[in-house]
């Protein structure tokens, strides 16, 4: 029996929806975030060193981390042609692409983005915040909001060509590519500027897996 390692409000919700879209058998281990920091709790690293989720453990030992090799991981093992385009397609190829964009390009302005934010926000002497302030609203200002706009242009893009990422097919690098649009909707300028990725995370808040991941993780917010 496979047991996802469930960090709240993290990326491994989508391990959860994926296991719903292939319906694996799986338990849940819920694990709470440090009020203060929001970092994960200690207990994750007697899973896996780097104390972060998602991690997956199959009871025989293996321990699979990283979301974009948990999902290809899965997909490869019960997937049974299901969630990915055949190898050799176009369509496979674009596959891989956003299994790794999601993370490696998407990622990084949204998490900038976070960062800077909450050096805005954050408590501290009266006489640094208006120095850390202005450093962080530059920085967001001449990068981090260009970024951001270049990203999300892209993926509008993309979908204008085709339905889902990879195709004409709804596939795991849907799965994938939840995250940082959800985040982007929550905190990365996401909205109804750009129609056809609105549309598009509808469709996938849509899905009955994507509802049935959320009865088994609990309550999902990206802040």
């Amino acid at each position: 029996m496979l047991t996802v390692h469930h960090l709240e409000n993290s990326r491994s919700q989508r391990i959860l929806w994926l296991l719903e879209e292939l319906e694996v058998p799986y338990e849940v281990r819920h694990y709470k975030r440090d009020p203060q920091t929001m970092l994960a709790p200690p207990a994750l690293k007697k899973v896996h060193p780097l104390g972060k989720s998602p991690v997956v453990t199959d009871g025989l030992g293996q321990v699979l981390a990283e979301s974009g090799a948990i999902i290809e991981t899965l997909v490869e093992r019960y997937g049974q042609g299901r969630l990915a385009p055949p190898a050799g397609t176009p369509a496979f190829d674009r596959y891989r692409y956003w299994l790794h964009y999601a993370e490696g390009s998407a990622m990084p302005p949204l998490l900038l983005k976070l960062v800077f934010d909450r050096v805005e926000s954050s408590k501290m002497p009266f006489f640094v915040k208006p120095i850390a302030k202005a450093i962080a609203g530059k920085v967001k200002r001449s990068f981090i909001s260009p970024q951001l706009t270049t990203h999300l242009d892209f993926m509008e893009g993309e979908l204008s060509m085709r339905p889902w990422f990879a195709g004409d097919a709804f596939s795991a690098a849907d799965i994938q590519m939840s995250f940082p649009l959800e985040a982007a909707a929550s905190r990365g300028g996401l909205d109804g500027s750009r129609p056809r990725l609105m549309d598009w995370l509808a469709r996938i808040h849509a899905r009955p897996a994507y509802e049935r991941a959320l009865e088994r993780g609990g309550p999902f917010k990206i802040g």
